[in-house]
């Protein structure tokens, strides 16, 4: 008599365990997401249910929850992902165009851009739509400068890109400062809501204003994965592949930038988000940036939404800037831990 002997199961080859794991993390992500959403809809001082959010999505029912959902709810967290979605792809594109893992969206003087110019709007007394145009000129004249500053002849150099942001962030800064301490009370505030980062009252104004830019720059952005992938690699290594570095630098920067600005001009500086969504990604998806600049997309939107959500919850609506840098610094220490102990850099 014959024994059958059932044979053992054969081991998952690398493709099909990456190909799992992309797959567990899109659903993650994604259904995390979706749950962010919903409550967000349905959550605040006037809470909806199911059926009445249904209707008011319809335009049906209660005129109070079709003027919740429509003016108020469905506006604001259409905001919350665009911003954390230009941030989330932003720090994606500047840690590999860098390999500088502290990179951040404001590394190049972004913030200081944008914050100095809403100031500046705010002081002169200026109608509230002309305060997002402002910051946006600002944080993209700003890089402009630090590009002029880092670039001799066809080449960019990475040091004096980093030590020029850091010198403008600062001149900036101070002149930011002093502005705030000889501006009235009244005007003190309107601009420290703003640079703090705050969704708070954004509405419809802002996303036709500025959602269309942060589109057409997303979909730019993940198209440039393989520019970003080969920059990753090395200066040497990426020319010896036949790579411009200073075109692909000032692609990837440019595209980077106008990310950040659209998103400093509709939510203020919200600050951690640029900077551990990439590294979360990584750790999901690995270091492939076909896979890290969407899914840092996906990312960045979870997490600024999820901010927002807590930020207008409690008995006080905080800034969402607040809530990203309270929640972002212990996750971005444990993150470093991680890396540390799986001997990453």
């Amino acid at each position: 008599m014959t024994t059958m002997i059932a044979p053992s199961p054969q081991p998952l080859r690398p493709s099909q365990s990456r190909h799992q794991r992309v797959l567990l993390a899109a659903v993650l992500l994604l259904g995390s997401l979706g749950i962010i959403l919903f409550l967000s809809l349905t959550q605040g001082s006037v809470a909806l249910t199911w059926g009445e959010l249904a209707a008011a999505a319809l335009r049906r029912g209660d005129t109070l929850s079709q003027t919740i959902f429509w003016d108020l709810r469905l506006p604001r967290v259409l905001a919350a992902l665009l911003v954390g979605a230009a941030l989330g792809l932003a720090g994606a594109l500047l840690q590999g165009m860098l390999r500088n893992g502290l990179a951040s969206p404001f590394l190049l003087g972004i913030s200081a851009g944008a914050g100095l110019m809403v100031v500046l709007t705010v002081g002169v007394g200026l109608v509230q739509i002309w305060v997002p145009l402002g910051a946006w000129l600002g944080a993209v004249v700003t890089t402009f400068l630090v590009y002029l500053l880092a670039r001799t002849g066809t080449t960019l150099s990475i040091e004096r890109l980093i030590l020029g942001g850091v010198a403008f962030s600062s001149f900036f800064g101070a002149i930011q400062s002093l502005l705030l301490l000889l501006s009235p009370d009244g005007q003190i505030q309107a601009a420290l809501n703003w640079l703090i980062g705050s969704l708070n009252g954004r509405g419809w104004t802002e996303v036709r204003l500025v959602g269309p830019l942060i589109v057409v720059a997303l979909v730019a952005g993940c198209l440039l994965a393989r520019q970003v992938n080969l920059l990753s690699l090395g200066d040497d290594l990426a020319t010896g592949l036949g790579t411009s570095l200073g075109r692909s630098r000032i692609l990837i920067g440019t595209v980077a930038t106008l990310l950040a600005a659209g998103a400093v001009s509709v939510a203020g500086l919200v600050g951690f988000v640029g900077l551990i969504v990439p590294h979360g990604v990584r750790l999901l998806v690995g270091t492939d940036y076909r896979l890290v600049l969407p899914f840092s997309v996906l990312g960045g939107a979870l997490v600024l939404a999820g901010a927002d959500l807590i930020a207008r919850t409690g008995p006080v609506e905080l800034p969402v800037g607040v809530v990203t840098a309270m929640l972002g610094a212990p996750v971005f220490i444990w993150l470093l831990h991680q890396r540390r102990t799986a001997g990453g850099v």
